[in-house]
Protein backbone atom coordinates (compact mmCIF):
# COMPACT_ATOMS: atom_id res chain seq x y z
CA UNK A 1 0.00 0.00 0.00
CA UNK A 2 1.19 3.76 -0.69
CA UNK A 3 2.32 5.11 2.27
CA UNK A 4 0.00 7.95 4.45
CA UNK A 5 2.31 10.80 3.32
CA UNK A 6 2.71 10.28 -0.29
CA UNK A 7 -0.94 9.64 -0.33
CA UNK A 8 -1.66 12.82 1.25
CA UNK A 9 0.48 14.45 -1.14
CA UNK A 10 -1.20 12.81 -3.89
CA UNK A 11 -4.54 13.86 -2.78
CA UNK A 12 -3.15 17.72 -3.03
CA UNK A 13 -1.47 17.71 -6.25
CA UNK A 14 -4.75 16.41 -7.84
CA UNK A 15 -6.67 19.13 -5.97
CA UNK A 16 -3.90 22.01 -7.22
CA UNK A 17 -3.17 20.22 -10.45
CA UNK A 18 -2.57 23.67 -12.09
CA UNK A 19 -0.91 25.47 -9.21
CA UNK A 20 1.46 22.43 -9.38
CA UNK A 21 2.33 22.12 -13.20
CA UNK A 22 2.85 26.01 -12.83
CA UNK A 23 5.37 25.44 -10.32
CA UNK A 24 7.48 22.51 -12.03
CA UNK A 25 7.21 24.29 -15.21
CA UNK A 26 9.20 27.67 -13.42
CA UNK A 27 11.33 25.49 -12.08
CA UNK A 28 12.30 23.74 -15.14
CA UNK A 29 12.89 27.10 -16.72
CA UNK A 30 14.90 28.15 -14.20
CA UNK A 31 17.34 25.36 -14.18
CA UNK A 32 17.73 25.71 -17.64
CA UNK A 33 18.55 29.15 -17.23
CA UNK A 34 21.17 28.82 -14.67
CA UNK A 35 22.48 26.14 -16.73
CA UNK A 36 22.81 28.09 -19.52
CA UNK A 37 24.02 30.92 -17.71
CA UNK A 38 27.12 29.70 -15.71
CA UNK A 39 27.77 28.08 -19.60
CA UNK A 40 28.27 31.43 -21.06
CA UNK A 41 29.89 32.90 -18.05
CA UNK A 42 32.62 30.03 -18.83
CA UNK A 43 32.36 31.28 -22.79
CA UNK A 44 33.27 34.41 -22.07
CA UNK A 45 36.69 33.70 -20.24
CA UNK A 46 39.87 33.64 -22.10
CA UNK A 47 39.25 35.24 -25.21
CA UNK A 48 41.69 35.88 -27.33
CA UNK A 49 43.73 33.19 -25.70
CA UNK A 50 46.63 31.24 -27.57
CA UNK A 51 47.20 28.03 -27.22
CA UNK A 52 50.32 25.69 -27.55
CA UNK A 53 50.81 23.25 -29.77
CA UNK A 54 51.30 19.33 -28.54
CA UNK A 55 55.11 19.34 -27.56
CA UNK A 56 56.07 15.75 -28.91
CA UNK A 57 56.09 17.16 -32.01
CA UNK A 58 58.95 18.84 -33.64
CA UNK A 59 58.11 21.08 -36.38
CA UNK A 60 58.17 25.08 -36.96
CA UNK A 61 57.96 26.86 -34.35
CA UNK A 62 54.63 28.41 -33.40
CA UNK A 63 54.34 32.12 -34.04
CA UNK A 64 51.52 33.72 -31.99
CA UNK A 65 49.05 36.58 -32.90
CA UNK A 66 46.74 37.67 -30.50
CA UNK A 67 43.49 38.44 -32.00
CA UNK A 68 41.70 41.30 -30.89
CA UNK A 69 38.07 41.12 -29.01
CA UNK A 70 34.88 43.06 -30.07
CA UNK A 71 36.28 46.25 -28.21
CA UNK A 72 39.78 46.33 -30.52
CA UNK A 73 41.00 47.74 -33.83
CA UNK A 74 40.04 44.39 -36.34
CA UNK A 75 42.70 42.85 -37.84
CA UNK A 76 43.82 43.28 -41.25
CA UNK A 77 41.62 41.92 -44.03
CA UNK A 78 44.53 38.83 -44.62
CA UNK A 79 42.76 36.49 -41.89
CA UNK A 80 41.16 33.04 -42.90
CA UNK A 81 39.08 32.17 -40.26
CA UNK A 82 37.29 28.24 -39.14
CA UNK A 83 35.02 28.11 -36.66
CA UNK A 84 34.38 24.96 -35.07
CA UNK A 85 30.87 25.51 -32.72
CA UNK A 86 30.61 22.27 -31.07
CA UNK A 87 32.39 21.06 -28.43
CA UNK A 88 34.56 18.67 -30.43
CA UNK A 89 38.05 18.52 -30.01
CA UNK A 90 39.32 15.58 -32.20
CA UNK A 91 39.70 17.03 -35.76
CA UNK A 92 39.89 14.20 -38.65
CA UNK A 93 41.33 14.19 -41.65
CA UNK A 94 39.18 16.70 -43.69
CA UNK A 95 39.90 18.95 -40.93
CA UNK A 96 43.30 18.72 -41.26
CA UNK A 97 43.46 18.93 -44.76
CA UNK A 98 41.25 22.23 -45.01
CA UNK A 99 43.77 24.38 -42.30
CA UNK A 100 46.48 22.69 -44.27
CA UNK A 101 45.73 23.74 -47.52
CA UNK A 102 44.58 27.16 -46.83
CA UNK A 103 48.35 27.86 -44.97
CA UNK A 104 49.63 26.68 -47.39
CA UNK A 105 47.90 28.99 -50.07
CA UNK A 106 48.21 32.08 -47.64
CA UNK A 107 51.46 31.66 -46.36
CA UNK A 108 51.25 35.34 -45.67
CA UNK A 109 47.95 35.35 -43.61
CA UNK A 110 46.68 34.37 -40.89
CA UNK A 111 44.87 30.89 -40.33
CA UNK A 112 42.91 31.40 -37.23
CA UNK A 113 41.29 28.07 -35.65
CA UNK A 114 38.31 28.99 -33.48
CA UNK A 115 37.13 25.98 -31.32
CA UNK A 116 34.22 25.78 -28.90
CA UNK A 117 35.48 22.86 -27.04
CA UNK A 118 38.63 24.08 -25.73
CA UNK A 119 39.04 24.31 -22.25
CA UNK A 120 40.08 27.74 -21.10
CA UNK A 121 41.82 26.98 -17.97
CA UNK A 122 44.40 24.64 -20.27
CA UNK A 123 47.02 26.27 -21.84
CA UNK A 124 47.89 23.62 -24.07
CA UNK A 125 45.78 21.69 -26.87
CA UNK A 126 44.68 18.13 -26.72
CA UNK A 127 47.44 15.69 -27.91
CA UNK A 128 45.85 14.83 -30.96
CA UNK A 129 47.71 14.16 -33.80
CA UNK A 130 45.69 16.97 -36.20
CA UNK A 131 46.58 19.70 -33.25
CA UNK A 132 50.86 18.43 -33.80
CA UNK A 133 50.53 18.43 -37.64
CA UNK A 134 49.01 21.78 -37.84
CA UNK A 135 52.16 22.89 -35.71
CA UNK A 136 54.49 22.59 -38.92
CA UNK A 137 53.00 25.81 -39.64
CA UNK A 138 53.25 29.13 -38.32
CA UNK A 139 50.57 30.80 -39.29
CA UNK A 140 47.84 28.51 -38.36
CA UNK A 141 47.01 29.26 -34.14
CA UNK A 142 44.77 27.58 -32.33
CA UNK A 143 42.08 29.78 -30.01
CA UNK A 144 38.85 29.08 -27.90
CA UNK A 145 35.57 30.70 -29.37
CA UNK A 146 34.74 33.30 -26.94
CA UNK A 147 30.65 33.31 -28.17
CA UNK A 148 29.84 36.45 -26.03
CA UNK A 149 32.42 38.67 -27.05
CA UNK A 150 32.15 37.53 -30.62
CA UNK A 151 28.42 38.24 -30.58
CA UNK A 152 28.60 41.43 -28.03
CA UNK A 153 27.79 44.62 -30.18
CA UNK A 154 26.03 42.72 -32.70
CA UNK A 155 22.25 42.27 -33.55
CA UNK A 156 23.03 38.78 -32.27
CA UNK A 157 23.78 39.37 -28.65
CA UNK A 158 20.28 39.03 -27.90
CA UNK A 159 19.54 36.60 -29.75
CA UNK A 160 22.53 33.94 -28.36
CA UNK A 161 21.01 34.77 -24.48
CA UNK A 162 17.67 33.00 -24.88
CA UNK A 163 17.91 30.24 -22.28
CA UNK A 164 16.63 27.76 -24.22
CA UNK A 165 18.64 28.58 -27.56
CA UNK A 166 20.56 25.36 -27.53
CA UNK A 167 17.19 22.96 -27.48
CA UNK A 168 16.57 24.17 -30.93
CA UNK A 169 16.81 21.24 -33.55
CA UNK A 170 19.50 22.58 -35.52
CA UNK A 171 20.83 24.56 -32.68
CA UNK A 172 24.74 24.09 -34.05
CA UNK A 173 25.05 24.89 -37.91
CA UNK A 174 22.66 27.56 -37.00
CA UNK A 175 25.12 29.02 -34.21
CA UNK A 176 27.69 28.31 -37.07
CA UNK A 177 25.88 30.30 -39.74
CA UNK A 178 25.76 33.20 -36.83
CA UNK A 179 29.59 33.04 -36.32
CA UNK A 180 30.69 33.68 -39.33
CA UNK A 181 28.31 36.97 -40.26
CA UNK A 182 29.63 38.07 -36.92
CA UNK A 183 33.26 37.39 -37.60
CA UNK A 184 33.07 38.68 -41.31
CA UNK A 185 31.56 41.99 -39.64
CA UNK A 186 33.67 42.58 -37.07
CA UNK A 187 36.90 41.52 -38.00
CA UNK A 188 36.46 40.70 -41.99
CA UNK A 189 38.77 38.60 -43.88
CA UNK A 190 37.70 35.07 -45.02
CA UNK A 191 35.30 32.40 -43.36
CA UNK A 192 35.63 28.90 -44.33
CA UNK A 193 34.04 26.13 -43.51
CA UNK A 194 36.24 23.05 -42.16
CA UNK A 195 35.06 20.78 -44.99
CA UNK A 196 36.50 22.96 -47.82
CA UNK A 197 39.82 21.95 -49.88
CA UNK A 198 41.93 24.74 -50.59
CA UNK A 199 43.65 25.42 -54.34
CA UNK A 200 44.71 28.74 -54.81
CA UNK A 201 44.91 32.20 -52.50
CA UNK A 202 41.42 33.67 -52.07
CA UNK A 203 42.71 37.18 -51.09
CA UNK A 204 41.72 39.12 -54.20
CA UNK A 205 37.88 37.63 -53.54
CA UNK A 206 37.00 40.72 -51.92
CA UNK A 207 33.46 41.36 -50.76
CA UNK A 208 32.65 38.03 -52.23
CA UNK A 209 30.50 34.50 -51.67
CA UNK A 210 29.91 31.97 -54.18
CA UNK A 211 26.69 30.58 -56.06
CA UNK A 212 25.96 26.79 -55.22
CA UNK A 213 23.64 26.05 -57.43
CA UNK A 214 20.85 27.90 -59.77
CA UNK A 215 19.70 30.62 -57.85
CA UNK A 216 21.15 30.29 -54.38
CA UNK A 217 24.12 31.11 -52.60
CA UNK A 218 25.92 29.97 -49.77
CA UNK A 219 28.02 30.69 -46.86
CA UNK A 220 30.37 28.42 -46.63
CA UNK A 221 33.04 30.78 -47.78
CA UNK A 222 32.44 34.34 -47.35
CA UNK A 223 35.47 37.37 -48.11
CA UNK A 224 34.51 40.88 -46.83
CA UNK A 225 35.77 43.55 -45.53
CA UNK A 226 34.99 44.54 -41.77
CA UNK A 227 32.06 46.28 -40.84
CA UNK A 228 30.62 45.83 -44.25
CA UNK A 229 26.69 47.49 -44.61
CA UNK A 230 25.93 43.05 -46.42
CA UNK A 231 27.36 41.56 -43.37
CA UNK A 232 25.25 43.97 -41.10
CA UNK A 233 22.23 43.59 -43.22
CA UNK A 234 22.40 40.22 -43.08
CA UNK A 235 22.85 40.02 -38.74
CA UNK A 236 19.52 42.37 -39.07
CA UNK A 237 17.61 39.48 -41.03
CA UNK A 238 18.97 36.77 -39.53
CA UNK A 239 17.29 38.32 -36.22
CA UNK A 240 14.23 39.60 -38.35
CA UNK A 241 13.39 36.55 -39.80
CA UNK A 242 14.17 33.89 -37.90
CA UNK A 243 13.14 30.33 -37.67
CA UNK A 244 15.24 27.56 -35.84
CA UNK A 245 12.61 24.54 -37.46
CA UNK A 246 13.46 24.92 -41.28
CA UNK A 247 17.61 23.81 -42.33
CA UNK A 248 19.07 26.33 -43.84
CA UNK A 249 16.91 29.70 -42.85
CA UNK A 250 20.02 31.56 -41.43
CA UNK A 251 22.46 30.03 -43.94
CA UNK A 252 21.67 30.09 -47.55
CA UNK A 253 18.36 30.79 -47.10
CA UNK A 254 19.61 34.29 -45.81
CA UNK A 255 22.30 35.34 -48.16
CA UNK A 256 19.61 34.32 -51.07
CA UNK A 257 17.50 36.67 -49.56
CA UNK A 258 19.36 39.66 -48.68
CA UNK A 259 21.40 39.51 -52.13
CA UNK A 260 18.13 39.73 -54.05
CA UNK A 261 17.27 42.70 -51.69
CA UNK A 262 20.77 44.33 -52.07
CA UNK A 263 20.46 44.03 -55.86
CA UNK A 264 16.87 44.38 -55.86
CA UNK A 265 16.79 41.05 -58.43
CA UNK A 266 15.01 38.18 -58.51
CA UNK A 267 17.31 35.40 -59.55
CA UNK A 268 20.62 35.48 -59.00
CA UNK A 269 23.39 34.73 -61.31
CA UNK A 270 27.70 35.65 -61.42
CA UNK A 271 27.85 38.87 -60.69
CA UNK A 272 28.85 42.35 -59.24
CA UNK A 273 26.36 44.32 -57.46
CA UNK A 274 26.92 47.79 -55.10
CA UNK A 275 30.37 46.18 -54.40
CA UNK A 276 29.23 43.03 -53.62
CA UNK A 277 30.38 40.00 -55.99
CA UNK A 278 28.29 36.70 -56.40
CA UNK A 279 30.72 34.08 -57.91
CA UNK A 280 29.97 31.89 -60.70
CA UNK A 281 29.69 28.33 -59.26
CA UNK A 282 32.83 26.82 -60.46
CA UNK A 283 34.70 29.79 -57.89
CA UNK A 284 34.48 27.22 -54.89
CA UNK A 285 31.51 25.36 -55.75
CA UNK A 286 32.32 23.12 -58.59
CA UNK A 287 31.10 19.89 -57.24
CA UNK A 288 27.43 20.78 -56.78
CA UNK A 289 25.99 19.03 -53.70
CA UNK A 290 23.59 17.03 -55.63
CA UNK A 291 26.57 15.28 -57.15
CA UNK A 292 28.86 14.96 -54.27
CA UNK A 293 29.47 11.49 -55.49
CA UNK A 294 31.74 12.46 -57.79
CA UNK A 295 34.57 13.41 -55.40
CA UNK A 296 34.97 9.42 -54.65
CA UNK A 297 34.76 8.60 -58.78
CA UNK A 298 38.41 7.80 -60.74
CA UNK A 299 39.69 10.90 -62.52
CA UNK A 300 42.52 11.55 -64.83
CA UNK A 301 44.86 14.30 -64.15
CA UNK A 302 43.99 15.98 -67.15
CA UNK A 303 40.07 15.92 -66.28
CA UNK A 304 40.79 16.89 -62.96
CA UNK A 305 43.04 20.21 -64.30
CA UNK A 306 40.18 20.41 -66.82
CA UNK A 307 37.24 20.48 -63.85
CA UNK A 308 38.98 22.67 -61.43
CA UNK A 309 40.66 25.38 -64.17
CA UNK A 310 38.61 28.17 -62.47
CA UNK A 311 38.58 27.11 -59.34
CA UNK A 312 40.07 28.42 -56.04
CA UNK A 313 38.48 26.24 -53.33
CA UNK A 314 36.67 22.48 -53.33
CA UNK A 315 33.69 22.47 -50.89
CA UNK A 316 33.21 18.70 -50.13
CA UNK A 317 29.94 18.77 -48.40
CA UNK A 318 30.75 16.78 -45.48
CA UNK A 319 27.05 16.76 -44.74
CA UNK A 320 26.71 13.69 -47.27
CA UNK A 321 29.92 13.10 -48.03
CA UNK A 322 31.57 11.74 -44.47
CA UNK A 323 29.81 8.00 -44.33
CA UNK A 324 31.75 7.21 -47.96
CA UNK A 325 34.44 5.26 -47.64
CA UNK A 326 38.05 7.12 -49.10
CA UNK A 327 40.48 4.47 -50.75
CA UNK A 328 43.67 5.96 -50.20
CA UNK A 329 46.10 6.31 -53.02
CA UNK A 330 43.59 5.99 -55.47
CA UNK A 331 42.56 8.32 -58.39
CA UNK A 332 39.49 9.52 -56.94
CA UNK A 333 39.01 13.12 -57.50
CA UNK A 334 39.02 13.58 -53.81
CA UNK A 335 41.65 11.42 -52.94
CA UNK A 336 44.63 14.07 -55.59
CA UNK A 337 42.86 16.72 -53.87
CA UNK A 338 44.31 15.14 -50.55
CA UNK A 339 47.41 14.35 -52.30
CA UNK A 340 48.01 18.07 -53.97
CA UNK A 341 46.71 20.23 -51.42
CA UNK A 342 47.56 18.70 -48.11
CA UNK A 343 50.45 16.60 -48.12
CA UNK A 344 51.09 16.47 -44.58
CA UNK A 345 47.71 14.79 -44.00
CA UNK A 346 47.44 12.65 -46.87
CA UNK A 347 50.70 10.75 -45.77
CA UNK A 348 48.96 10.04 -42.05
CA UNK A 349 45.91 9.34 -44.18
CA UNK A 350 48.15 6.65 -45.65
CA UNK A 351 50.16 5.66 -42.82
CA UNK A 352 46.64 5.22 -41.27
Amino acid sequence: RMPKHLLKLTRVLQSHRFQALFILIFLFLSLAYLILYWRIKEDSYGCGQLYSFPVEFSCAHYVPFPLPNGSGSPPSRGNVFFVETSERTNPGYLFSCSVESAARTHPDSRIVVLMKGLAKEKPLLPKHWVFSLLSCFPNVEIQPLGLPELFSGTPLAQWYLWPLRTWEPFFLPILSDACRIALMWKFGGIYLDTDFIVLKNLQNLTNALGIQNEDELNGAFLSFKPKHEFMELCMKDFVKNYNSWIWGRQGPHLLTRVFKEWCSIRTIHSMSCKGVRALAPEAVYPIRWQDWRKLFEAVSALELRKLLKNTYAVHIWNKMSHKTRLEIPSQALLAQLYSQSCPYTFAKMKQD
